[in-house]
């Protein structure tokens, strides 16, 4: 099967494409990612995504944004991963936002340049109750606990905090500059993305919701992470394809470009087929989610993981295969590859591995 964009969104996704070029070119984020902090500097490009009013798509209009639904969020995410421009901030804050449908004055401010951070360990996401559960609200209200690994976190001005109890779960909103609030960064191979621990000690919150209707929400925030990651890997699966042949074009051995061997037209013509697949399966999952009364929640939830698990994965190993087909050069830090190359092993672990979500399809299928 092969999915078929509409002309608005083969629009929307050619000017994303053609904005990136102009605003992150592989120059332009070189110079981002190779700053002094080991962790790069993505305040550049997220004051250029901001100002170029790029944080309102798929947002839906009534809440501050420009519309558009699941599958343009996954187009941004694949077309932000193909330039290899920093997108730790950004998808934080639309994980978050399904959270916040009565909020609308939270969603403004993060369409107008605010960041958003949901309070749960990367590692933790797939299970949606446990990790509502690492933070505590004592009888006045105030929260504690730490959750480490948190996405976004250290770019984050407000922090959405899920809290277990007895009588149900309930989200909380937290400034990041609130007494009792610590953050501390931690360090990623892949300077495109971000990661923070978050310490908590009784800190005076805002609760937003409760009952059912935060269960349900973040239930969808996991299987929108899940397409996302997956779009993110589709992203760094065709550029790193893009910068193979264009090398094996170049790169002459016994008077001829690698290109014309039949091993490295196998390689590539591999990785052809992993993207191929991977972008019809991204979309139909992406659609999917927008929806959800015309089909099965479960069947959702599952067209969502099968994407995360499917997709990484191809694109971990098509990092392997592009290695190969660039010899030592992939190797260096003077070559682009090792940027896309980080990225796409970060995607395959980012909110868990492929046999975690796996497992998830397995369960729904009482395979388990």
């Amino acid at each position: 099967m092969q999915w078929k964009l509409s002309e608005e969104q083969d629009a929307y996704r050619e000017a994303m494409s053609g904005w990136l070029a102009d605003v992150a070119s592989p120059e332009q984020v070189r110079a981002w990612l190779d700053a002094d902090d080991e962790r790069g500097d993505h305040g550049p490009f997220e004051e250029k995504w901001n100002t170029g009013g790029m944080a309102g798509v798929g947002i839906p209009e009534d809440l501050g944004g420009q519309g558009g639904g699941t599958l343009e969020l996954a187009l941004t995410a694949e077309e932000l991963a193909r330039a290899g421009a920093p997108s730790a901030a950004w998808l934080a804050t639309v994980l978050a936002v399904p959270l916040l449908e009565d909020h609308p004055d939270l969603v403004k401010a993060a369409v107008d340049g605010a960041s958003l951070a949901l309070v749960v360990g990367c590692n933790s996401l797939p299970d949606a109750a446990a990790a509502a559960a690492v933070v505590t609200a004592d009888a006045d209200g105030r929260l504690s606990g730490e959750v480490k690994q948190v996405l976004g976190a250290d770019r984050a001005t407000t922090l959405l905090v899920p809290v277990q109890s007895a009588d149900g779960t309930t989200l909380y909103a937290v400034e990041v500059g609130a007494e009792g609030v610590a953050i501390s960064s931690r360090h990623l191979l892949d300077r495109t993305r971000s990661v923070a621990d978050v310490c908590l000690d009784r800190v005076v919150a805002q609760p937003l919701a409760s009952d059912d209707d935060v269960d349900a929400a973040l239930a969808r925030v996991v299987d929108l992470a899940g397409v996302l990651v997956a779009a993110d890997a589709l992203g760094a699966m065709q550029r790193m394809l893009d910068l193979a042949v264009e090398y094996s074009q170049q790169r002459k051995q016994f008077g001829v470009p690698i290109g014309s061997f039949q091993a490295v037209k196998h390689a590539a013509a591999t990785i052809l087929v992993d993207v191929e697949a991977s972008r019809s399966g991204v979309y139909f999952a992406a659609a999917s989610l927008d929806v959800t009364d015309q089909v099965e929640g479960e069947q959702v939830a599952m067209r969502a993981a099968a994407v995360k698990a499917q997709v990484t994965a191809a694109a971990a190993r098509s990092a392997d295969t592009a290695l190969t087909m660039h010899g030592a050069i992939g190797y260096t830090w003077e070559h682009d590859l090792h940027l896309s190359y980080k990225r796409a092993r970060l995607d395959e672990q980012l909110f868990g591995s492929p046999e975690r979500w796996n497992e998830r399809i397995a369960e729904r299928l009482q395979l388990i």
